[in-house]
């Protein structure tokens, strides 16, 4: 046998156009489709939605912008990921399993948060209330994220998690307008009915709250993963132990597994480069659709309205793509797709207030951006082998991912101003050289040979 037979990941069959709509079919892969709704549900409810709620109230611009932390939950996850992995929930656990018993006790919490704050009527309620209640939801809903990622990621075969990503993506978007127009409409639905403006609110988010239920039926429905049981009797041995001593020993096991992986610093390395392209010329998308002379409805309608339809056909595009090559073939598709969607922003740059264009300019980056994404989700996931880990390994994948897209792509500003438009979007998509490169030598490097799909993607279970 040749060393690049010892190498290369089993190329996976290429699916039929029937097989690749079947695996969105599968019991399991539907699982998360539910699963996605009830993630993207409470994200507006602490957020968006609130502050129309917070607005119409009579409370003031400055205590809304500062509810902007209650987000925090969301970007610092990753510290209790640990406890996830670790403990298990006492009684929940034991009749659903370690996974399934993390699942519903967060959206248990979820639904008492969100009650409590329909409680908390931001016209009378101490402004501090209102935020520990907002707090709570989001802290409830990171807390959820960290687990549907762990179930999704233990639950699916390789060849499933990119449709299974993509199933989630779309979920996610339908629970994030239930909850921001769907809410509102709810609202207004309250007070034609004779309820006054408050009560009407506090009814709305305990619509909301009920909508979790499906998140609770669907995690009662579902069945734990295969690979959660060595894991829970390797907790059975321990349980005796101290709980701060066994968070600590998963955490610093966690790292300690990842780290010693060969190449895992570059691979550290390309997870922070890879959305960098996409993400340097995202952070510019508004203000120049602005300066082009687009009115805010023009922006809402197209961006907005055509930008989401465009990005739930391309996660699952995404899905497809992921399911029909191997796993390093589908992320250079991935990112000479998002290279090229910031070319056509050159374009539209040449093309001034076109609808045209503007409507092709955002259907191109969103669908690329979707493709991408999912690929990338799917490389995110098969790095998280260890099931004893999956749950802190992958909030810190996320959390180094959001790198790019946070700190490094904050002075995309600065380089639009020196550039001007039609070279600032020219040169973003030179961004993505680092990743290429970094990609070009993990893959030479056989990095992707243990994380490629068990058997052909098209196999039947």
């Amino acid at each position: 046998m040749t060393a690049a037979a010892e190498t290369e990941p089993a190329k996976p069959t290429k699916p039929t156009w029937t097989e690749a709509f079947a695996v969105y079919l599968k019991p399991r892969v539907l699982i998360v489709l539910f699963l996605g709704f009830s993630a993207g549900l409470p994200l507006a409810l602490s957020g968006s939605t609130l502050s129309v709620w917070m607005r119409e109230a009579g409370v003031d611009l400055g205590t809304i912008g500062l509810f902007t932390l209650v987000g925090t939950p969301y970007t610092i996850k990753f510290l209790w990921a640990p406890v996830v992995d670790a403990l298990d929930v006492p009684v929940l656990s034991a009749w659903l399993g370690r996974r399934r018993g993390w699942l519903v006790l967060s959206q248990l919490l979820m639904i008492a948060a969100i009650v409590l704050l329909a409680l908390c009527n931001p016209k009378i309620s101490p402004w501090y209330l209102v935020f520990g209640a907002a707090l709570l939801v989001a802290a409830a809903s990171a807390t959820q994220d960290i687990v549907i990622d762990a179930f999704r990621i233990e639950s699916l075969d390789t060849s499933e998690q990119a449709a299974g990503m993509a199933s989630y993506v779309a979920a996610y978007r339908v629970g994030m307008l239930v909850s921001t127009a769907g809410a509102l409409f709810i609202v207004t639905g309250f007070e034609d009915l004779g309820a006054g403006k408050d009560l009407a609110w506090s009814l709305g988010y305990v619509t909301m709250a009920a909508f979790v239920g499906i998140g609770v039926v669907t995690a009662l429905l579902a069945t734990e993963p295969e690979r959660s049981a060595p894991v829970s009797a390797e907790h059975e041995k321990h349980a005796t132990d101290n709980p701060l001593l066994r968070v600590t020993r998963t955490a610093i096991s966690a790292f300690s597994e990842f780290l010693t992986r060969e190449m895992a610093l570059v691979a550290l390395a390309f997870v922070i480069l890879y959305k960098f392209c996409d993400a340097f010329a995202g952070a510019m998308t508004t203000p120049f659709v602005i300066d082009l002379g687009f009115s805010r409805n023009d922006y809402a309608a197209i961006v907005k309205g055509v930008g989401l339809a465009a990005t739930l056909i391309g996660g699952f595009a995404g899905g497809f793509v992921a399911r029909a090559y191997p796993l390093a073939t589908s992320l250079w598709i991935g990112a000479f797709l998002q290279m090229a969607s910031n070319l056509v922003f050159t374009g539209l740059a040449f093309a001034g207030q076109s609808y045209w264009a503007l409507t092709a300019a955002i259907i191109a980056e969103n669908f690329t951006g979707a493709i991408g994404t999912v690929i990338f989700v799917a490389y995110l996931s098969a790095l998280c082998q260890s099931p004893l880990h999956t749950a802190t390994q992958y909030a810190l994948l996320t959390a180094l991912s959001a790198v790019g897209r946070t700190y490094l792509s904050s002075g995309a500003g600065f380089a639009a101003e020196a550039a001007g438009w039609v070279w600032f979007f020219t040169l973003s998509s030179l961004t993505a050289l680092p990743s290429l490169v970094l990609l070009w030598w993990l893959q030479t490097r056989g990095h992707f040979a243990p994380l490629g799909p068990a058997k052909p993607a098209g196999a039947a279970d």
